[in-house]
């Protein structure tokens, strides 16, 4: 989506075009909720829109899209992939109906961080609701680690906007910046676990 589209829109329906535009962002990872939230800020200065009112807008759209990429993983859920696992896609993948088992109760005991810091990362945010739907986390905590992540994001994102005035574009550009860092980061974090947990399950084969 183009930048100027999503300036429009925030332009013309105020506080529901944030909310609108946050909860798409959340389902479709590729626009950027840093452009949204940045001029968010930067068009407080000069419209009827204040900052309070802007991060809750932001605060309600984003827990609409998590919401919704949560029931997507509950459709998902770990009942039927240990089905596909327990055919020809398991011994491809050289998995087993019991490591969804496992995977599920990894993400219960620490998924309430998971989802909280999730939300900090470009991509991450979005997709870190499906499995937290997936292995049926509870949806009350994973409410409430949702909201308090995305509102310290929407808040320190509104306030940059807002702080930088016109210069705004290019604060962007560096958290854009600083987002595809944290992401190459937590690939490679989450590669070398992966390959530590093939190791060791190998060893007890």
């Amino acid at each position: 989506m183009n930048t100027s589209v999503l300036i429009d829109v925030i332009n013309q329906y105020g506080y529901f075009g944030i909310a609108f535009l946050i909860a798409i962002e959340n389902i479709f990872p590729p626009i950027p909720s840093e452009v949204i939230l940045a001029f968010t800020g930067f068009i407080t200065l000069s419209s009827e829109l204040n900052v309070w009112g802007s991060i809750i807008a932001a605060t309600l759209g984003a827990i609409i899209g998590a919401t919704v990429l949560y029931t997507v993983g509950r459709f998902l859920s770990v009942e039927r992939l240990q089905k596909i696992l327990a055919g020809r896609w398991g011994k491809a993948l050289r998995l087993k109906p019991a490591d969804i088992e496992k995977a599920a109760a990894f993400f219960n005991r620490h998924g309430g961080s998971a989802v909280f810091f999730g939300r900090f990362v470009p991509v991450i945010r979005s997709l870190i609701s499906i499995p937290a739907g997936m292995t049926g986390y509870p949806f009350g905590r994973f409410i409430a680690f949702s909201t308090a992540g995305t509102l310290i994001w929407n808040t320190v994102l509104i306030f940059v906007g807002r702080l930088s005035g016109k210069a705004w574009p290019h604060i962007v550009a560096l958290i854009e910046t600083y987002g595809k860092i944290a992401l190459v980061v937590l690939i490679i974090v989450m590669l070398g676990c992966f390959l530590v947990w093939r190791k060791k399950k190998n060893a007890k084969n």
